[in-house]
């Protein structure tokens, strides 16, 4: 194992943090790419900013962004010239003796370390300071570099998985609106429903302040929140915490079979439940009333883009989206005989078991990339 000098992040990098932008100057269609929180990871943005600004504020295509509330993600910009929005920061080597490749590799494992160690109540929070903080491993720049290319070459095979999968979904999604037709418009005459009709719909609650309610007690109760998702996954089958009965109480109840609904953070995204548990004020839960509702067809329904467009034209907030009981109840939807929606499902147990195989291949690439990275800045590589 090499022993290589170690240096405080803010000596070797600039780190800007975004400014406060006006909401009310927040577009759907005009102005500059604005980048928030919520697009850090999918590396593009649907909001734009159509209010006068300071030009330092704008990034660019590979700049490293750090996500500083809920998980402290960070990643590569790939969204054009766009405008940075508070609690997103952007960093970068201010000096010849760090290489930027290998200070985006080296950023996960650090920030993760920070992320299990902070306190929070609802959400946690990532400072600057934290960030300048951070100790890097610093070996001669040559070695920066061949461990970047090393882990560049890894990360990109964990890219093509992930881009076989994102293949098999579209495949659901085209099956579906080939067997079904755009929910917008109905062209098979489908009889319709309103979710009310459909489902009982709750809100979550959270218990405040929540860490009085948290236990280590694996008899807990599931406790479920927007982190136990998998990005692009369908269904929730396991929680990282779990919450005492007097906190479960004061929250809402949720059962396999149920779909969830996220409030606010990627509005409106539906997931399955495959176990049981209560969850927090930032989900909606689906419960089926009726025998004719199966999870497949309704799963890849929720997750139409018809749907989500009534759901946001019925949202309130003009910049930040937000479901309530009401607005949903009032969806109406095709429901075609179950026999055809069962016919549907067939399908996508047929094209979900290529996905398990992937998503294996996958978790394997994913504990070997950790296992690299772990190595790599001990000297091991």
């Amino acid at each position: 194992m090499s022993v290589w000098p170690t240096r405080r992040l803010g000596d070797l990098t600039d780190v800007l943090s975004g400014f406060a932008f006006d909401s009310e100057e927040f577009s759907d269609t005009e102005g500059v790419p604005l980048v928030r929180i919520r697009d850090v990871l999918p590396g593009r943005t649907s909001t734009y900013f159509k209010g006068s600004f300071d030009p330092r504020y704008l990034i660019g295509d590979g700049d490293i962004l750090i996500g500083m509330d809920g998980e402290f993600n960070r990643a590569r910009w790939r969204g054009g010239n766009s405008l940075l929005n508070q609690r997103v920061c952007r960093i970068g080597s201010s000096s010849q003796d760090l290489n930027d490749s290998y200070l985006f590799h080296f950023l996960p494992a650090a920030l993760k370390a920070i992320e299990d160690v902070t306190p929070f109540v609802t959400v946690k929070h990532l400072s600057v300071k934290q960030i300048r903080d951070i100790a890097i491993p610093l070996p001669p720049l040559p070695e920066q570099r061949r461990i970047a290319a090393i882990l560049d070459k890894a990360d990109a095979l964990r890219a093509k998985r992930r881009a076989a999968l994102a293949q098999l979904d579209t495949l659901t999604q085209s099956i579906f609106l080939d067997m079904f037709g755009d929910p917008a418009t109905n062209p098979k005459g489908w009889p319709k429903a309103s979710l009310e009709e459909l489902f009982e719909i709750a809100r979550g609650g959270s218990p405040r302040p929540i860490d009085d309610y948290i236990t280590d007690d694996p008899d807990g109760i599931n406790w479920i929140m927007i982190g136990d998702t998998v990005e692009g996954g369908k269904y929730i089958t396991s929680t990282r915490k779990r919450i005492r009965p007097e906190g479960a109480r004061r929250s809402r109840a949720v059962k396999p079979g149920d779909f969830l609904l996220t409030n606010s953070m990627s509005f409106g995204r539906p997931y399955i439940m495959r176990t049981s548990g209560c969850i927090h004020d930032g989900w909606l839960v689906l419960s089926p009333r009726r025998g004719d509702v199966e999870p497949n067809y309704f799963y890849a329904l929720l997750g139409t883009q018809a749907v989500y467009a009534e759901f946001a034209r019925r949202a309130p907030g003009a910049t930040v989206k937000n479901l309530n009981i009401d607005l949903v109840r009032g969806v109406t939807v095709p429901v075609p005989p179950l026999p055809t929606q069962e016919n549907f499902a067939a399908i996508v147990a047929s094209i979900e078991g290529w996905g398990s195989t992937f998503n294996r291949s996958l978790t394997e690439f994913d504990s070997l990339f950790t296992s690299l990275q772990h190595h790599a800045f001990r000297g091991e590589l």
